[in-house]
């Protein structure tokens, strides 16, 4: 007889509770694990991450790796880092597109764009009853007419296109404004170029006038700071946020702003700049062809005095050469020395003339008698 306890043996179906009771602890061990460790992690070099502990800010931390409680109790957010810039369109600076469609340089034939007029309708739109002429079309509000185009200070139209370029200082600030931050920079940016614009004329915009481009040096300077008041006045609109507890937590580094001239005015300037370019390229030849008669006339001034002053130097070097035999016998003749050098120099001179003459007639001097000398021989 044994006295040794029979061990009982697990059926089939003990066993397989068994082991899926093992199986739903280990995942449910690697599942706290992963709720445990779900805010450990590594933040990237461009951005900075905030932990809110149940809505409220707890810390922030620049890149490399965070340790935080899990969700619910920590909560973190990755934001841009303080050296990254981040880049924002302007679109509340670009026109409607129901203007946009209105204006003469975008209606073609083919599109089919029924125009849209302005809410001041002229007095030949409308009929002899006082009522807008059937084909008016539906009118544009002042508002929607208006979109894009920003007034200058001498009470011009110019159209301006902005891109903002901002830091995050603020991480708080940031996250809790996040969510407005687009619309908010779309407003402050619109109030910003219209307040910058306003304080200026149309020359210190752009180049309206391109006549006065190398003459005016002050409105190219001006051209040159419009970005940089933008920025400034951006600023100082944000400062006014941050005073006012609503600050969005960022600073503005850049603002790249293009000018340009309306789509409607875009041909008019264009025929202007034309008609300077072709009455500048006309006084441009008219001063080379001037030029080349100039240099004509004086190459054929310079041609004749040369000429003049050869010819002249040849007849005087003539004459002298004429004139060296006399010259030689004046001197002997003034001081009486030789008394028949006169006859000498006759009779070496007369030996080459009368070889060369055809008939020679001879006269004495000192013969009284009456000379009957043969005339021309009709």
């Amino acid at each position: 007889m044994s006295t040794a306890l029979d061990t009982p043996t697990l059926g089939p179906g003990a066993q397989a509770v068994r082991l899926a009771f093992w199986f739903i602890l280990a995942i449910a061990l690697f599942a706290a694990g992963a709720w445990a460790t779900s805010n450990i992690r590594r933040i990237p070099a461009d951005s900075r991450a905030v932990v809110m502990r149940f809505g409220a800010f707890v810390r922030s931390q620049d890149a490399g790796l965070l340790l935080a409680w899990p969700q619910p109790f920590d909560k973190v957010l990755l934001i841009p880092g303080s050296a990254r810039m981040v880049e924002q369109s302007i679109s509340s600076l670009d026109r409607d597109p129901r203007a946009r469609a209105a204006d003469p340089t975008m209606l073609t034939e083919s599109s089919g764009v029924v125009p849209l007029t302005l809410a001041d309708v002229g007095p030949s739109e409308f009929q002899a009853d006082g009522s807008p002429a059937a084909d008016a079309g539906p009118a544009l509000s002042d508002a929607l007419a208006g979109s894009g185009y920003v007034q200058t200070g001498d009470n011009g139209i110019v159209q301006l296109s902005a891109t903002l370029f901002y830091r995050v200082v603020d991480p708080y600030a940031y996250v809790l404004q996040k969510e407005n931050l687009n619309s908010a920079l779309q407003r402050i940016a619109a109030a910003a170029v219209v307040e910058v614009s306003a304080a200026r004329d149309l020359d210190s915009i752009l180049v309206a006038r391109p006549e006065l481009l190398s003459t005016d040096q002050r409105m190219a300077a001006e051209r040159e700071q419009l970005r940089s008041d933008i920025t400034r006045a951006l600023q100082r609109h944000l400062t006014s946020l941050d005073a006012a507890h609503a600050g969005l937590g960022i600073e503005i580094a850049r603002a790249d702003v293009q000018a340009q001239f309306p789509a409607v005015a875009v041909d008019a300037f264009n025929s202007v700049l034309t008609s300077l370019q072709t009455a500048d390229r006309n006084i441009a030849q008219a001063r080379t062809q001037a030029e080349n008669t100039r240099q004509t006339a004086q190459q054929s001034a310079d041609q004749i005095l040369q000429s003049a002053q050869a010819s002249a130097t040849e007849r005087v070097a003539t004459a002298r050469a004429e004139t060296t035999t006399i010259l030689q016998l004046e001197t002997p003749l003034d001081a009486n020395r030789d008394l028949g050098l006169v006859a000498r120099a006759y009779r070496d001179r007369i030996e080459q003339i009368l070889p060369r003459a055809g008939r020679v007639t001879t006269i004495d001097p000192h013969d009284a008698s009456s000379l009957v000398l043969p005339g021309k021989i009709q």
